[in-house]
């Protein structure tokens, strides 16, 4: 995935060690440069110095192309700017901000955005929300969830008929290079792709075995 991380200080410096050694494309971006030097001279991601939730630094780290945007500065605000800007504007498919006041994460989640608190814990949870066996629920309405999740390797290739059962599970919408559409139970998978999948609650677990995540994992959100 391509993640863009705003905030270099330890949990921002930590997340974007943790991804590189994940095989992510990372780019870090800070107003100090001073705190970007706590990523090492070894760090293989990006850098940007400037302001997170400014557009012309944002689109410099090539946000229409982002997988997910992690704000993790020192501001409640500057993160739920950055959070906001993310989703609405440009679309990015998982939004996660840094709280330092938990009152105001039942606002952030009501706006479609994740997050985050505590340095140690954060940096493990962040990599976890952005790992490829997390089940992310982004909508539920009686027994039914809408899960959003990226299309793992084992079913790269493979036909979205795969994913269907009737009554239980069902492909309703992919996020495709920045576009969604509707597919067909034809459509083939690829690499990136971000999967909108209903599902009764019931049928959770086998969603999990037909997506080959039934090993280690914590379910749902």
């Amino acid at each position: 995935m391509k993640v863009i991380i705003v905030g270099c200080g330890k949990l921002g410096s930590g997340l974007a060690w943790n991804l590189i050694k994940k095989g992510h494309k990372v780019t870090v971006i800070d107003s100090d440069p001073e705190a970007l030097k706590l990523l090492g001279n070894d760090f293989k991601g990006e850098t940007i110095v400037g302001i997170g939730f400014d557009k012309d630094i944002l689109e410099k780290a090539q946000i229409q192309t982002a997988d997910a945007i992690i704000a993790c500065s020192k501001s409640d605000e500057a993160n739920a700017l950055i959070g906001r800007i993310s989703r609405n504007i440009y679309k990015v498919p998982r939004v996660i901000s840094r709280l330092y006041d938990p009152r105001r994460a039942e606002i952030y989640r009501s706006l479609g955005i994740q997050t985050i608190s505590t340095t140690t814990w954060g940096v493990h949870q962040a990599t976890e929300m952005l790992s490829y066996d997390q089940l992310d629920s982004v909508f539920s309405m009686d027994n039914v969830e809408m899960i959003r999740v990226e299309a793992p390797a084992l079913l790269l290739g493979r036909k979205v008929d795969e994913l269907t059962v009737l009554g239980e599970t069902q492909v309703v919408a992919i996020s495709r290079k920045n576009k969604t559409f509707i597919p067909t139970r034809g459509t083939t998978l690829q690499r990136d792709d971000m999967l909108y999948i209903a599902v009764m609650n019931t049928s959770v677990s086998r969603l999990k075995s037909l997506l080959g995540m039934d090993h280690g994992m914590g379910g749902s959100k």
